[in-house]
């Protein structure tokens, strides 16, 4: 069959900072995809907000490099998708996936392969591509390359590779210096006989297989992700497998229910490095951007008009964590960050509380993000969303509060379902990297969460590494404890297993609330008060109101407290005498520590300037006559 060998499509794989991002960056440099006066930040590709913060991938982009083989062939051009690491965001690794011939597994030379290393090589194993192994970071001082290459055999064979693709070529790099080889350097040195990533350009010429097709074959593209362009509109992205696509032809646009209608092609866009660049013409086997199609969906086919046929549509896994998204139903909706001051006036004319606004904001997520599910609830003015894992939907919800959103978050809950009759809940396999002190606390804290240990490696150097098996319930609110156990030295990551039959009730946090039991201005007389019941989250001036938790108490159940009460005046003495006990600093919880704190009967509030837990019935008498007939019953 015919071949185009003037391209390739690879996607970079991995677990969490690894270095995908990275070596991408480099590879971009090398290439010349850039001029000399050109100011360049580091982590290009991570073009959003929240993954410079977080320093992690959340959405999947192509990039694509002009090569120049040393031998003064053509240029070549090389596709490149850089992929999440997290299994959370696994619908995004699905859809690069799906675009590609081939994957660069990048694998830390000193971590080796972890849960989500598992998660993304088994995507790529069950699609049938060819892998190119890359140990990044050999430069660290702990790496152990030998040790890190036969654990990813050993990976292979677990996920049932065949022979052909066991045979995999191996890239020695360090990709923050931009430097591969194909001899393995010592142990914490960088490649010497290399001084760029000339050979790993090589191995990708070598090993990605060049797209083939068939001259005769009607058009043929697979819309894989989409975009929006303030003047183009919505923008697809698709790989042409046959037949040829160009600017203003007209295409038979397959839709996802099997209705096909024939629609214009207005522009037609080739990336070059990180811009898109009009095109003509978009062959078998290129990645480009169309525009003039308003309501295309990822997974839908653009086809030949007189002969159409639909390509397979985009399957991706279950959801396994749900959470209720509703409007903010709290005291102080709508009020800015203190509900004072003409700053906080002008905020609240972009605020967005009404149950429209945030049913459509949930429907336009629907169309980029294939892993997630919006179900409506009992409730006209809330809805169950349901995604990978809890990383993700906060995420959503982190994205949906700095657009102006104020919103109402139930705690997360597992998706179930049933088996032969019986109720099946989603597992987890956790891999934990601890100091070996902590190997007892991490121990007796999976067990609580009925985690149960599959495997425990020492690698000589101080740390532990343990496997478990947990339900995904377990694993929510794990993190902060686990974090305080280990005394922040303790690595965490865990990946989809699968379901098992229900584990029974568990009990995750033993603490009750202390709950403010009236509205005001907390005061600092009242906290000095109340820091001996409990571990405190508001500071002084901060506005509450009934049934906002203002605390974690000490013993197991609520506790309703007066944290606005004010110190009394007498003729003897004025109001700011003799207080001269230090305030504890109280603790300040994020989005998600906030959702792992969450009980049943409790829910987050989110607002653009703060985050608030509260209790789902704010009345306290309400919530004591609830209690006593639960309790009578």
């Amino acid at each position: 069959m015919p071949t185009r060998h003037d391209i390739r499509n690879v996607a970079i794989v991995a677990h969490v900072d690894h270095g995908k991002t990275t070596i991408v960056d480099a590879m971009l440099k090398q290439a010349g995809a850039f001029a000399a006066h050109q100011q360049l930040d580091d982590r290009m590709m991570d073009s959003n907000d929240l993954e410079r913060e977080k320093g992690i991938t959340i959405l999947a982009k192509n990039t694509a490099v002009k090569y120049h083989p040393k031998d003064g062939g053509a240029p070549i051009t090389i596709n490149i998708i850089d992929t999440p690491g997290h299994a959370d965001f696994g619908g995004e690794v699905e859809r690069g996936l799906s675009m590609v011939d081939a994957v660069v597994l990048l694998v830390d030379a000193s971590e080796g392969p972890l849960p989500q290393t598992r998660f993304v090589l088994r995507k790529a194993l069950q699609q049938r591509k060819p892998v190119i192994l890359c140990i990044n970071k050999t430069d660290r001082p702990d790496s152990r390359i030998d040790e890190v290459v036969n654990e990813t055999y050993d990976l292979f064979l677990d996920l049932d590779a065949d022979e052909d693709q066991i045979e995999f070529p191996i890239v020695y790099a360090c990709g923050r210096d931009g430097i591969a080889s194909l001899t393995k350097p010592e142990n914490g040195t960088v490649p010497a006989d290399s001084e760029n990533l000339e050979p790993f350009f090589s191995a990708i010429l070598e090993h990605v297989p060049a797209p083939v097709y068939d001259e005769e074959a009607p058009l043929q593209a697979h819309v894989t992700n989409l975009d929006a362009d303030n003047f183009l509109g919505r923008i697809a992205l698709l790989r042409v497998e046959q037949g040829e696509l160009r600017k203003g032809q007209t295409v038979a646009w397959i839709k996802r229910d099997g209705t096909i209608s024939n629609v214009r092609i207005t522009e037609l866009m080739m990336t070059e490095a990180l811009t898109r660049k009009p095109a003509e013409v978009a062959g078998p086997g290129d990645i480009c951007a169309v525009a003039g199609i308003p309501d295309i969906m990822i997974g839908e086919t653009l086809a030949d008009p007189e002969n159409p046929i639909a390509l397979p549509l985009i399957t991706v896994d279950q959801p396994a964590i749900s959470m209720t998204i509703g409007t903010n139903t709290s005291p102080l909706v709508g009020r800015g960050g203190t509900g004072k001051g003409a700053d906080a006036k002008s905020a609240v004319k972009q605020r967005k509380v009404t149950a429209r606004q945030v049913k459509d904001r949930l429907d336009r997520e629907l169309i980029g993000n294939v892993s997630l599910r919006v179900l409506d609830t009992e409730r006209p003015d809330a809805w169950e969303v349901q995604g990978r894992g809890e990383l993700a939907l906060a995420i959503l919800v982190e994205q949906m509060r700095r657009e102006g959103f104020e919103l109402t978050i139930g705690k997360p809950q597992v998706v179930t379902k049933e088996v032969d009759g019986k109720i099946h809940e989603p597992v987890e396999r956790l891999t934990v990297d601890v100091p070996e002190e902590h190997m007892g606390a991490v121990t007796q804290l999976m067990g609580v969460r009925k985690g149960r240990m599959d495997n425990m490696s020492n690698h000589g150097s101080g740390w532990v590494r343990m496997e478990f098996v947990v339900p995904s319930r377990g694993l929510i609110g794990f993190r902060t404890e686990f974090l305080t156990n280990t005394r922040g030295t303790g690595i965490a990551h865990s990946i989809h297993e699968g379901h098992e039959p229900w584990f029974g009730t568990l009990t995750t946090r033993n603490n009750g609330s202390l709950v403010a039991d009236r509205a005001g201005a907390v005061t600092a007389f009242a906290m000095t008060n109340l820091q001996e019941r409990g571990v405190l989250f508001t500071d002084p001036g901060t506005e509450v109101y009934e049934g906002m938790i203002v605390g974690e108490n000490s013993r197991s159940d609520d506790m309703d407290v007066n944290i606005t009460k004010e110190k009394k005046l007498t003729n003897m003495r004025s109001a700011s005498a003799d207080s001269f006990e230090a305030i504890v600093p109280p603790r300040k919880l994020s989005l998600e520590q906030s959702l792992e704190f969450c009980r049943d009967d409790e829910c987050v509030e989110v607002t653009p300037e703060a985050v608030r837990i509260r209790k789902v019935v704010l009345d306290q008498n309400q919530r004591g006559r609830t209690a006593s007939r639960a309790k009578n019953s």
